[in-house]
This record gives structure tokens, C-alpha cells and sequence, in this order.
């Protein structure tokens, strides 16, 4: 009972030592000593302008909702063929 608990321990114990990436090469220059954005109430945040999409924006995003909808629509369709539904409504005839 004993040895299952230490392998346990044992395993998290290590696994807490484990390097992760380094994140701070990836941050864009300057943005270490940049100031923290204003916080503003939500209100003056909705009052903003609305935000554009671009023509190429647009493009893709009815482009991925037309292919959400034809995924739906073949999601909708039976799962099972005419053909196997006749079988199966056969049953197995007994002997």
C-alpha cells in the first residue's frame, strides 16, 4: 500500500520539474515597459465605434458559415441507408 502512494508522490514530484517554454522570447519589444491599458467603464466601450470588417474578412466568414450550414444539413440526414433500415425492421428470422 505503501509503495503505490511513494511511486505516486514520486511521479508528481517530477513531473513538477519539468522546463517549460520560454515565453518571454516571444513577447513583441517594448511591450515590457508598456504602460497598462486604461480601464474604462462598459459603457463608453459600447458608445465606441463599431468595429469593420474587411471585404477579405467577410469573405472568409461566409465562406465558414456556408460550410457550417452544409455540414448541418448532411447531419441531418439518416444515419442509417433505406436499405439497411428494411433489413433491420426484418429481424432475424428464427429457425
Amino acid at each position: 500500500m505503501r509503495a503505490p502512494a511513494f511511486l505516486l508522490a514520486l511521479c508528481l514530484g517530477v513531473s513538477g520539474c519539468t522546463q517549460f517554454p520560454e515565453l518571454d522570447a516571444t513577447a513583441t519589444p517594448g511591450v515590457a515597459a508598456a504602460p497598462y491599458p486604461d480601464l474604462l467603464p462598459i459603457d463608453a466601450l459600447l458608445r465606441g465605434a463599431p468595429a469593420r470588417a474587411t471585404p477579405d474578412l467577410r469573405a472568409g466568414v461566409s465562406a465558414r458559415a456556408a460550410a457550417l450550414r452544409a455540414r448541418a444539413a448532411r447531419l441531418q440526414e439518416p444515419v442509417i441507408d433505406p436499405r439497411t433500415r428494411a433489413r433491420m425492421a426484418r429481424g432475424i428470422a428464427p429457425r
